[in-house]
């Protein structure tokens, strides 16, 4: 996969609200528990990047979803992207829509994520305090040279830093795009229709082996 390729899949809008604090920190530091999550994600995708489509995306899946459960704090994310309304759905949508959701992003990171070309993931000595949250600022780099930053957003939970969002050069946001998608989806179909959204694009993302 080109990082041209990956740019059009992952390059997704929000721009960081709020005073920052830049900590620029030795490299010794920054190998800590709030960046490990991140390095342990990567060597993943690295991983399944090498794998590539001679193995089957099922077991790319099976390979990828428990460190992608590890790392990612997806109840928050959904609750964030589905906003305002979260609290008034029933608590069995509630439960259906996070494990679709799941799903969907798992598979979105084996579809995107499906060859390699020398491609690797470089963590910089910078970490931006945002509130509560810290960014860890990274950067994919092609077997040319080229180079593009990936930030994470890391929370703090009972289980350690979770990412909760992915910056893409810095300010365009996987979260806040799903979040604007999904509002058009809720308007029309409510929580059912972004149930059978999430499934369908699942489907599609796995070529119909998961839904």
């Amino acid at each position: 996969m080109s990082v041209t390729a990956l740019d059009r899949r992952m390059l997704l809008r929000l721009a960081l609200c709020g005073a920052a604090v830049v900590l620029v920190l030795p490299r010794a530091a920054v190998a800590s528990e709030t960046t490990a999550p991140v390095e342990q994600l990567h060597d993943g995708l690295i991983e399944i990047m090498k794998a590539g489509r001679t193995v089957p995306f099922r077991q790319r899946y099976d390979k990828i979803a428990p460190l992608i459960g590890r790392t990612f704090d997806l109840e928050a994310i959904v609750h964030h992207v589905i906003g305002s309304r979260w609290p008034s759905l029933p608590p069995e949508q509630q439960a259906a829509l996070t494990d679709a959701f799941r799903r969907y992003t798992i598979a979105s990171y084996v579809a995107n994520f499906d060859a390699y070309s020398g491609e690797r993931f470089e963590l910089l000595p910078t970490i931006t305090t945002v509130g509560n949250d810290r960014v860890v600022q990274t950067r994919i780099v092609s077997a040319s040279g080229q180079a593009h930053a990936l930030a994470y957003v890391m929370r703090q939970t009972a289980g350690g830093w979770r990412i909760v969002d992915v910056l893409a050069d810095g300010s365009v946001s996987r979260v806040a795009a799903q979040r604007s998608e999904v509002r058009s989806v809720l308007a029309d179909g409510g929580g059912p229709g972004l149930l059978v959204s999430l499934r369908r694009k699942t489907a599609e993302l796995s070529g119909g082996i998961l839904q």
